[in-house]
């Protein structure tokens, strides 16, 4: 686990990080380093103390994730990975990190619930998603952005990043940790830190539509289900070859409903270019479905 803190002119942050591999990569959140990914001096803390500046690999606002690399002479240790579809409601966990700068702090708790779909504010007043989060009672405070949670081996299985907080009596959010934590999985935060390593970007596999989300209004004016309105099919792309046309409606992917705007990009994100998704989908009043074989962003 490291410390992370970020400079650039007036503005600042501050979180925490997993080194995942010997030569300098280290995982943390989007967020924690947004304000030095202009220009702005990364510092990595290391728990013996020893501070090293980082750069920036590669960073995926949409899900709250970036890489960066310190230049070492030594060989850094890692930290072991778990495997987030083993865990249990329940499984103790533990959240390292430095909330409030209190570096090397851990907290331990359950896990509360999985698969939760949390959205978060982003850079540049966008919106992430962290689809199919870890939600722990875990104490995670501003600080432990980025890093680990683990389980009592010792091995990662998720990236720490959000908390619900309580409004005030302003009607404002604030204050730290209400037992409500939220932390990407490790298999999805791994899967992003890879693509960023090799390429310096994330995009995710590609489905090759276009769609629109069908208000629930509009669904029961209508009289059709809920679901994604295909607006355009990429020629050739997986979509395309799988079959689905302008006008269907897209009811489940993978077993899935997909009756978000996000829906699409949630379900597909954790799998990889070269996996079949079964999509059940309806056209001129019938249900059909089809396969889809998911590949590299064009």
């Amino acid at each position: 686990m490291v410390t992370i803190a970020v400079r650039n002119g007036a503005s600042s942050g501050s979180g925490s990080g997993e080194t995942l591999h010997a030569n300098g990569y280290i995982l943390t959140n989007d967020h924690v380093i947004a304000a030095g990914a202009n220009g702005g001096v990364i510092t990595v803390v290391f728990s013996s103390g020893r501070q090293e500046q980082a750069a920036l690999v590669g960073r995926s606002t949409r899900l709250d994730l970036a890489v960066l690399r310190v230049t070492s002479a030594d060989r850094l240790p890692t930290i072991a990975l778990g495997r987030a579809e083993q865990l249990r409601v329940g499984q103790p966990v533990v959240a390292l990190g430095a909330p409030l700068g209190l570096s090397g702090t851990v907290t331990a708790g359950i896990v509360s619930a999985l698969g939760r779909d949390v959205p978060v504010p982003a850079d540049n007043g966008k919106t992430a998603l962290l689809p199919g989060a870890i939600q722990t009672d875990a104490a995670i405070n501003p600080g432990n952005s980025g890093g680990p949670l683990v389980d009592c081996a010792g091995k990662l299985i998720g990236v720490n990043t959000a908390i619900a907080t309580v409004p005030n009596e302003a009607g404002q959010s604030g204050g730290g940790s209400v037992g409500i934590g939220f932390a990407i999985p490790v298999d999805l935060a791994t899967t992003v830190a890879d693509q960023i390593i090799a390429t310096g970007t994330f995009s995710g596999p590609y489905f090759g539509v276009s769609t629109q989300a069908i208000p629930a209004a509009v669904a029961a004016r209508f009289g059709v289900p809920g679901g994604l309105f295909v607006q355009a099919v990429a020629n050739a792309g997986p979509a395309a070859k799988g079959g689905l046309q302008v006008g269907d409606i897209i009811t489940h992917v993978a077993g899935q409903t997909t009756d978000l705007p996000d829906s699409l990009f949630t379900i597909t994100v954790t799998k990889k270019p070269g996996d079949r998704v079964e999509v059940a989908y309806l056209r001129g009043g019938q249900n059909s479905t089809t396969s889809v074989t998911l590949a590299e962003q064009p």
